[in-house]
């Protein structure tokens, strides 16, 4: 078991490299006006750079859990810190909107694919004792989640005072501290160079996910061409799928084993956990987009409005460990989804009957409220669902469904709005996310009373 003071000193690092890729995700959306400006680009060619940015990840992530079985968890970690350090300068001196995606879009997506699983890995077995990983994913989903609410303000903020390019210089910085914190973790088990690793997999596997999602960034341009890369996407990950229950059965290691989907708690779990960071992100980058576009205000102003939803998901995130201790974690997931949905509906009924930019504060601050309570349980369910092998391809997994959602949430939301720049196209891309916020309510009522059971949380610690 991690000692009190040694597991700070651990969790630090961790919890740090969540905060900065939830950052990356969502900073970007107070720049907007100012990259498209800057970069003699448009408002739909940043959208596009964000989500590529999202999908990267979650087409990566999946390989990148894999990866930490046959490399080791901790230098994974520092491939993917570097990888992204390097991604984050070069957006900072990006001249023109195609260096901007392969800084930002692609090196920082692969370097988060790299470093996000063994954060989780690493956390389920440092934290062996119930109680101390309930604390660690507490925090580090509290960061990650704070990371993405407080994105605009701290973006807002760098881009004000200095420029856009100033932001991606902070994610080096970040990056930089994170490298020199991490010399105090060590690895728990071994590396395997000879553990095999699915290239066939992995390519179908993220050839897949970039369809579907490219397919619905290509819905306000021809309906035909979005519905040949869904379908696409569709076939090529039920051959994935296919591939891996052969190579399970011919007695070989698949990228990610079907079995993993037998868990109908874990399965379930995954569920929340996507659509969780799919209004996350949608509301995240529709009200920044709608603040600056139609209401014309700068990145500093939009950044305060989401001051609301960062100060909500704070409190919620410090309060999830009494929360855990006194509630199941279905009721949590379920209220965190009663929480945002009618944050939601307040954000559309207040903002529709007044231009004060205030209106916007009662809704972001219940969205915020809400996903807070529900972050850390959705994760705990998953991650303590599985025994200690497992943990690198269920950590890949999570993580691939979680950013899935995030470039979803980006792309579904956005590509609604960016459609249309009015308040009917917003209250449309609201009303969207809300009702995805339902189906997540729908899933969390299906799990069971006592999720995770206390069973497979001390095999998970074994």
């Amino acid at each position: 078991m991690t000692s009190a003071p040694a597991g700070s000193r651990v969790l630090l690092p961790l919890a740090l490299a969540q905060f900065i890729c939830s950052f990356a995700g969502s900073n970007m959306n107070v720049m907007i006006n100012d990259i498209s400006e800057d970069l003699d680009t448009t408002v739909q060619g940043v959208q596009v750079a964000i989500t590529v940015f999202l999908l990267v990840m979650a087409a990566l992530m999946i390989p990148g859990g894999k990866l930490t079985d046959r490399y080791g968890r901790k230098r994974c970690f520092l491939a993917g810190l570097v990888t992204y350090g390097v991604g984050a300068v070069l957006s900072a001196a990006a001249p023109g909107l195609g260096v901007l995606v392969l800084g930002n879009s692609i090196l920082e997506g692969v370097g988060t694919a790299l470093l996000i699983p063994p954060v989780y890995i690493l956390t389920t077995l440092l934290f062996t004792e119930t109680t101390s990983r309930a604390r660690a994913f507490g925090v580090i989903m509290g960061l990650g989640g704070i990371g993405a609410a407080a994105g605009p303000l701290i973006g807002g903020l760098i881009t004000w005072g200095l420029s856009w390019r100033a932001a991606f210089v902070f994610q080096a910085l970040v990056i930089a501290g994170i490298v020199l914190l991490s010399r105090k973790i060590e690895d728990p088990l071994p590396p395997d160079p000879e553990r095999p690793f699915d290239v066939r997999g992995a390519v179908l596997s993220a050839a897949g996910l970039i369809l579907v999602v490219m397919g619905v960034l290509a819905a306000d341009n021809n309906g035909w061409l979005m519905l040949g890369l869904i379908v696409g996407g569709a076939l090529v990950l039920a051959w994935f799928f296919r591939s891996a229950r052969a190579k399970e059965r011919a007695g070989e290691e698949p990228l990610l084993s079907p079995s993993l989907f037998r868990n109908r708690t874990s399965n379930l779990g995954l569920i929340t956990q996507n659509v969780q960071w799919l209004v996350l992100m949608g509301t995240s980058f529709v009200v920044a987009t709608y603040l600056q576009v139609v209401r014309g205000y700068n990145a500093i102003e939009t950044g305060v409005i989401f001051t609301a939803a960062t100060l909500g998901l704070l409190a919620s995130s410090l309060a999830a460990e009494r929360l855990a201790a006194r509630r199941p974690q279905r009721t949590l997931i379920m209220a965190g989804f009663l929480l945002t949905a009618a944050g939601i509906g307040v954000l559309l009924a207040l903002v529709a009957g007044t231009p004060n930019p205030w209106a916007f504060t009662p809704g972001l601050l219940l969205i915020g409220l809400g996903l807070g309570v529900m972050l850390t349980p959705s994760v705990n369910i998953v991650q303590s669902s599985f025994p200690e092998h497992q943990q690198g391809e269920i950590s890949g997994l999570s993580r691939s469904v979680s950013n899935l959602g995030s470039s979803l949430g980006t792309a579904v939301a956005g590509t609604i709005l960016v459609s249309g720049l009015s308040q009917h196209a917003y209250a449309a891309s609201m009303i969207t996310v809300a009702a995805i916020a339902v189906l997540g309510l729908v899933a969390a009522a299906l799990l069971p009373r006592s999720a995770a059971p206390k069973a497979k949380v001390e095999g998970a610690a074994r």
